[in-house]
């Protein structure tokens, strides 16, 4: 008769972890046809970041590897999104020459972006005798001989998404704008506004999140 009752509590337990199973992979399935069906629904994009111009007040070589710049930058985001808002959390702005940051952090004040809505910035990047690397004070000079400079404006933050009154974790926010300066160059398109030059650029930024 033991025996009999032990085979029974065995069946017992074995059905019992059959049904935990099922339940778990049914929640499973269930959890990630609802994910699917609202990232479907939503369609999630990215925000559109566009270097508008740039104001050079000061970009110059004082020794072999120390560089000291003034420049302020128009930059537009967008959201393409029709039922996303977007949080910008400590998004900051700094400039790099040839993979080396030429200036110091410059802080943006954090903002909520609605649905399809558009937001501007205009931070100022500026840093002095910040220590490069000497063949970058060299190719630095050669540029503005040449009459060109090619700048990188970087934004790191972290941005949480709002879906009605849901608000998502915070993600990393990179993006990296390409700045093609003809300084230097005589038939540049450049606008005087006293002791600086402004370019407009409209170029599109690489947004990674």
């Amino acid at each position: 008769m033991s025996e009999k009752v032990c085979d029974h509590h065995n069946t017992a337990r074995r059905n019992r972890a059959r049904w935990c199973a099922v339940a778990i992979l049914t929640f499973v399935f269930v959890f990630v046809l609802v994910v699917l069906l609202v990232w479907a629904i939503l369609q999630p994009k990215k925000p559109r970041f566009t270097l508008q111009d740039a104001t050079i007040f000061n970009l110059n070589i004082s020794a072999a590897n120390v560089i000291s710049a003034t420049v302020q930058v128009t930059v537009s985001s967008r959201n393409p999104n029709r039922r996303i808002g977007v949080y910008y959390d400590r998004l900051s702005a700094y400039a790099t020459y040839r993979s080396q940051q030429i200036s110091y952090s410059t802080a943006i004040p954090a903002v909520y972006q609605g649905h399809k809505d558009v937001n501007v910035w205009s931070p100022f990047l500026y840093g002095v005798d910040v220590p490069v690397a000497p063949y970058n004070g060299a190719a630095l000079a050669q540029d503005r001989a040449d009459g060109a400079v090619n700048l990188l404006v970087k934004m790191n933050g972290r941005v949480r998404w709002k879906v009605g009154s849901f608000i998502s974790g915070r993600y990393h926010l990179h993006v990296a704008c390409a700045a093609y300066i003809p300084v230097g160059n005589s038939k540049n398109t450049g606008i005087v506004v006293g002791n600086s030059v402004k370019y407009q650029l409209s170029q599109r930024c690489s947004v990674n999140v």
